[in-house]
Order: structure tokens, then sequence, then C-alpha cells
């Protein structure tokens, strides 16, 4: 009797249309209203790079003191990430999100008030406290919603909101802080903030009036239905050698996990220098405007939305993460390393940063595709969030490094090796770290509800 291998089956299993009309259903139950809630919490984030523009205008800040200030972000993000999410598996997603986006709205709004450098710190760091959790809350939500073998895909549409996001970002943020400055004796920096901050609040009521937090809860969902997803589930095939069950203490003591720890440190340290200093970059290659400048920097991140979307329905289908994750990255190197032969050539430069931002913009979902395959099922809230905290120390670190790069070399080139360096650790790492299924004839065992 000849028997398929079990991703063959799990694959098989996925493609029943029926499966496939299920999912097809929660897809549109979940993903939209997560993503444009993900794009708000990007660009209440990140609008500083666009802000700070005006902001040493008519503030007493230097590049130094806004690096820090970009970066302290993190700091509060790394503090309360990891209790965030151990609370969320205890309540569930949607209190949790109303928390968290209602608090974030309310600092976010607040930057528009700071007028000095230690403000400017205590509010940034009390947006990553707030802030804290959305993202790897959101992850854990899909272990509940989704097997891992469609995984891939779904992470990598609800990150697209980042680069959705940066897409929006730079027309809006450029004709906000052109076109509002001086409306109501207010500059465009602090309508920037005002505008980008209200919407997390309402968005938050939303979140925890229309989702549900598992599938056995959704009404919209038939008795058959719920057993499809069962069923996805106990067929369900991990691509990456994993965990043996365990619990989140039990994880503290593998040594794998720091290691998936320190790859996203390097890969979301690098991604957050480029976004917050492309518009600085962008300058330098002769665009003083700021609305161009914004216009400018939407062209490689529709590049990214697409190529995101794109690589990960590949590794789905492929049941592969680890070279895809690798190929990422070199992609983002290439790419930058290319804008620094092409200094004076503008649109030669922004074709270079589109294919850094497809390799840039791929990777984040395909490491959390197999950060949550690694992970075994108890531990992972509170081992989604550690990984993802420790990372975002990355961020907290890498834009100040960068600043005093900027400041001591008066050179954006320099700039970009490092951020290139930090995308090629990142890869090998993950390589060495990481091993693939080396049998899949394992289904993963069905999530409890």
């Amino acid at each position: 009797m000849h028997l398929q291998p079990a991703n063959s089956v799990a694959s098989s299993a996925l493609e029943n249309p029926s499966v496939k009309a299920v999912f097809s259903k929660i897809d549109w139950r979940l993903l939209p209203l997560l993503l444009v809630a993900y794009m708000v919490a990007y660009l209440d984030r990140i609008n500083i790079g666009y802000a700070q523009l005006q902001m040493k205008q008519t503030l007493p800040f230097d590049d130094a003191v806004y690096g820090l200030g970009a970066g302290i972000f993190f700091i509060g993000y790394f503090l309360f990430e990891v209790p965030s999410n151990l609370l969320l598996d205890r309540i569930g997603a949607r209190k949790t999100l109303l928390r968290i986006m209602v608090l974030w709205g309310l600092a976010a709004s607040a930057m528009m008030f700071v007028s000095t450098p230690l403000q400017f710190y205590v509010v940034r760091f009390l947006l990553g406290v707030f802030e804290a959790g959305f993202f790897p809350g959101v992850i854990l939500y899909f272990t509940y919603w989704y097997p891992s073998a469609r995984r891939g895909q779904v992470i990598a549409i609800f990150m697209s909101a980042t680069t959705i996001g940066s897409l929006v970002a730079g027309p809006l943020n450029g004709f906000i802080l052109k076109y509002l400055d001086g409306f109501a004796s207010l500059h465009g920096w602090q309508w920037l903030f005002l505008a980008q901050g209200l919407p997390a609040i309402v968005l938050g009521f939303l979140v925890y009036l229309l989702l549900k937090d598992k599938p056995d809860q959704a009404p919209w969902l038939s008795t058959e239905e719920k057993g499809l997803v069962e069923d996805a589930f106990r067929h369900d095939v991990k691509d990456v050698a994993g965990e043996a069950d365990g619990t989140f203490v039990q994880m503290l003591q593998d040594p794998k996990a720091y290691a998936l720890a320190l790859v996203y440190f390097f890969l979301l340290g690098a991604t957050y220098t480029m976004v917050f200093w492309v518009p600085t970059l962008i300058q330098s290659w002769g665009v003083k405007d700021l609305f161009l400048v914004g216009i400018y920097a939407s062209f490689p991140n529709a590049a990214g939305i697409i190529g995101m979307i794109l690589i990960g329905r590949h590794s789905d289908k492929r049941h592969e993460r680890r070279w895809h994750f690798a190929v990422c990255v070199v992609i983002a190197a290439i790419g930058l390393f290319t804008t620094t032969l092409l200094q004076g050539n503008l649109v030669g430069s922004i074709l270079a940063l589109a294919v850094a931002v497809i390799g840039i913009a791929s990777a984040t979902p395909l490491f959390f595709a197999l950060t949550s395959e690694y992970l075994s099922a108890g531990a992972a809230a509170g081992g989604l969030a550690l990984i993802s905290s420790l990372g975002n120390l990355g961020p907290a670190v890498s834009p100040s490094i960068n600043g005093l790069i900027l400041r001591s070399t008066g050179d954006n080139i320099y700039s970009i090796y490092f951020v290139m360096a930090l995308y090629l650790l990142s890869g090998a790492l993950l390589l060495l770290a990481i091993r693939p299924a080396s049998a899949k004839g394992l289904p993963a065992a069905a999530p409890a509800h």
C-alpha cells in the first residue's frame, strides 16, 4: 500500500473546496479589520520619521535626540510585551486588543504636545508600553484560527499593513506637513500626530465588537464549518524542526528561542533604521520638497506589498520557510548596496530601493510563520511575545547607532553598509539555528478550544 507523505496529505486537505471556502470566510472576517488596525499602529510608530523633518526646525532636537526618541519606544515595548500576551491567552484577544488600542491612540495623539526632549522621550516610551502586545497578540490569535500550512500567506497579508502604511505614510504625511502647517495655529507635525492617533481608539472598539476569540465562539461559522477547521488542525504539518510539547517556563531554557530572538533583533533593527531614515535618505538624493519625499517613498512600498504576499504564498505552497527568509534578506542587502552605486541617479536609486523593500517586507512574515511553527502550543503565547520583545530591542539600539554614524561620517553610505550587515547576519543565523523538519509524518495536535 502506498502512503502519501503527511505534508502532501495536509496540502490536499487544505485544497479541499469546502476547507478553502471556510478559511476564505475566516479571512474576510478577521483580516480586513486587523490589517487596518495594524496599519494605524504602524503609522503611529513611524510617523516620527516624517515629523522630525519639521520638528527639528521648531523644537530643540538634533539627530541624536531624534534617534534616541525613535528608539526608546521599543524599550517600553520590550518591558510589557510578554505580560500582555500571557494576559491575552487568559482573557482573550478582544479585551486585550481593546485595552492596547485605546491607550496607544491616546499616547500617539499626545505626541502633538511635546516641546522638550524629555517630554519627547516620555511619550515615546509610553507609546511603546501601551502598544506592547498588539503584534505578537495578533500572531498568537492567528494560531487559534489557522493551521501552520496556511499561516505564511495570512501573516504576510496582515503584515502588508506595514508596507501599505508606508505607502500611505509618504503622501499623507508629506501633505499634512506641507499644507496643514500653521492651520489653527498648530504646526504640521502636530496635526500629523493627532490625525493618526485618534483612529486607533475607534478601531479598538470595533475589534472588541466585531471579532471573536476562537472559531468555536464564532456564530457566523456553522457546526460543519467548525468541524472542518478542527480537522485542518488535526492534519497540520510543521515545516521546521520545532520544540517538543512544553510550557513557557520550559521554553525559557531553549537556546534556539534566544537565537530566534537575535535573528529578529538584527532583522528589526535593520528594518526600522531604514523606515526612520528613508525620508532623510531621499532628501540626500536631491529631493527637498517634503510632499515629493513622501511620493517617492511610496513607490518602493508598492513593490513590497506585492512581493511579500506572493513570497508568503510561495512559502506556504513549498512548505519551506528557512531559505525563503534567507533569500529575502539577501535581496534586501543587494538592493541597498545598489543604491550606493547610483548616487546622483534618482530614478535608479528609487528602483534599487524598491528591490530592497521587496526583501525587507517579505522577511518578517516568513520569520513569524516559522517561529509560530517552531514553538510548542503550550509555549506559543509567552514565546512569541518573548522573541518579539527581545527582537524589538534592535530598533531601540540601531537608530541611535545610525545617528552616530551619520554624525561622525556625514555620509549616508555608511548607514547603508550598517543596515546591510544586520540583514545578512539575520539570515545566516537563522539558517544555522533552525533545521528543517526531519520527518513530516507527524501532524500537529489540534488546538484546545
